[in-house]
């Protein structure tokens, strides 16, 4: 309870920094606050999304103009600057933009991620004037937002060649992981909210293949969760090493200590046992 009031307050301490204007844009009267359950009064879709990233609340404010679109400022507390990044990969669609410590930009929607915050700016249509409005509130809203944070450091273990670094999500719930890459319709690597996860795509050569690298609490949840990937999965994987999946790809996985990594439809045998011998190295 201690920790929920501390992230309201945070919230409440950004909405009373807010503009109440920009350009011909004036914020509504009251802003909006949500938790983690009343998150899906408002946004029913994607309020799993948020929740699976371990969301503690969300501030929303609304800027009206007579004759222009209205501007929606979502504003949401994450808990750790680790989960405000996993939040930001799970859309890495549009055009990088500098804002906070990353920022993409779609038709009508900025996003960026700062701290322990993950920020949505959005307009109900996209006209010139309402583009750079939402640029300029993305900068103030920004730099109200003073702490930084670090990416998660599972990050860190990834092998650098090949790396497609728009391509990285952070995640930890398998649902999020069968978004990005259907592995199974069970959870079969154990996920949840003590496992960190990360996902990502190689290409080498020309050849392409996914990386999955999975943090567990201990290693004998890693050993488990390595056991039933085994059986459900890739039964051939623990004598072979590498084996042939569908359309020819191969995939291969191995565990060193609480870390389980797969490697996940690679186009040859070889990139896939050298991203594996790779990763485990680096463990």
């Amino acid at each position: 309870m201690i920790m929920q009031k501390s992230h309201a307050e945070q919230l409440d301490a950004l909405s009373a920094a807010l503009p109440s204007q920009i350009g011909i844009w004036t914020a509504e009267p009251k802003d909006r606050m949500y938790d983690r359950e009343t998150i899906f009064r408002y946004i029913d879709g994607a309020g799993e999304v948020y929740r699976a990233y371990n969301m503690r609340s969300c501030l929303s404010r609304r800027y009206t103009s007579p004759n222009a679109p209205a501007i929606v400022l979502d504003i949401f507390d994450m808990g750790t600057s680790e989960d405000a990044f996993g939040v930001f990969t799970h859309d890495r669609d549009g055009r990088a933009v500098d804002v906070g410590q990353g920022a993409l930009y779609r038709p009508g929607w900025l996003s960026f991620w700062k701290g322990r915050f993950f920020v949505s700016i959005y307009i109900e249509e996209e006209t010139e004037g309402a583009k750079e409005a939402i640029s300029d509130l993305s900068r103030v809203v920004a730099s109200l937002i003073k702490d930084r944070g670090p990416k998660p450091g599972l990050l860190l273990k990834l092998p650098p060649e090949g790396l497609q670094s728009r391509s990285i999500r952070y995640l930890h719930h398998h649902t999020l992981l069968n978004y990005h890459f259907y592995l199974a319709d069970e959870n079969i690597l154990n996920l949840g909210q003590q496992t960190d996860a990360v996902l990502a795509v190689y290409q080498r050569s020309g050849k392409r293949a996914h990386l999955l690298l999975v943090s567990y609490p201990n290693v004998e949840e890693a050993a488990e969760a390595h056991k039933t990937l085994l059986h459900h999965y890739l039964p051939e994987a623990e004598s072979t090493g590498a084996v042939v999946v569908e359309d020819g790809k191969w995939s291969a996985t191995g565990r060193k200590n609480k870390f389980l990594t797969v490697i996940l439809e690679a186009d040859t045998r070889p990139l896939a046992e050298n991203l594996l011998r790779e990763v485990l190295a680096a463990l």
